[in-house]
């Protein structure tokens, strides 16, 4: 499938474990789990930083083949989840890096249409997880409100 605003074909990344059962090395329980989960969520980490952590500093594969949860859905049961999904808020802060630059470099067209595709990406997103209702019905993305994020 190719990338949204490019001609690339965009196939690299990482892969998921062959098989969704408990790996034999893995030596955690499923409670254990979901503390280093908590535990790294109240440090300020991401769900994917916890992913990527419990990887490579525990071994933890998959954190839903232990606990049978995703990391999110830990965070949220727990109560420490962000408000917005995290893609949502990357693509937020970066739109608002280039809204800083525009700021300083008014004849940057390139950025211009860097922006202008960044913040039809969180419109379109905003759709979707309002479809789902991960964010509420009544939320309208507003650069004046999330100019916080660029810090």
């Amino acid at each position: 499938m190719g990338k949204m605003h490019s001609r690339a074909k965009g196939k690299s990344g990482s892969k998921k474990p062959l098989t969704a059962s408990k790996p034999s090395w893995v030596k955690y329980t499923d409670a254990e789990v979901e503390k280093l989960v908590v535990k790294l969520a109240k440090e300020g980490q991401t769900s994917s930083a916890i992913g990527m952590h419990l990887r490579d500093q525990y071994g933890i594969p998959s954190v839903k083949s232990i606990a049978k949860k995703k990391i999110h859905e830990i965070m949220r049961e727990k109560k420490i989840a962000a408000e917005l999904p995290e893609d949502m808020f990357a693509l937020i802060k970066k739109a608002a890096i280039v809204r800083s630059h525009l700021e300083k470099n008014k004849h940057d067209m390139t950025a211009l249409r860097g922006l202008q595709l960044t913040e039809s990406k969180v419109k379109r997103l905003s759709k979707y997880y309002k479809k789902i209702k991960r964010i509420p019905v009544e939320w309208k993305y507003n650069f004046e409100e999330h100019k916080s994020a660029a810090q």
